[in-house]
């Protein structure tokens, strides 16, 4: 296969055959998606200087690597947890 830069995979060998004959029980599903608007985070962020121990930023920054996201985003959440935690108390 050309200009993938990759190997042909088997599904891509296989062709699907469409015809016109019915397709069964058909049901409508409701709309669930939100939309585009509803999408867009509105929490408002201010950027902070923080010294942390070098310990702890190295756990963050491993368990990132381990689940695929940034450490931040991760010590954000842990911060916002508090937050909410505490607020309500």
């Amino acid at each position: 296969m050309r200009g993938t830069g990759g190997k042909e995979r088997e599904s891509m060998k296989t062709k699907t055959n469409y015809e016109d004959k019915p397709l069964g029980k058909v049901r409508v599903v409701k709309d669930f998606l939100p939309k585009p608007e509803d999408l867009v985070l509105k929490d408002e962020q201010v950027k902070v200087t923080l010294s942390l121990t070098k310990s702890s930023v190295e756990f963050f920054k491993k368990e990132a690597r381990k689940h695929g996201t940034r450490y931040q985003k991760m010590i954000r959440a842990l911060v916002d947890r508090y937050v909410e935690h505490n607020r309500s108390a």
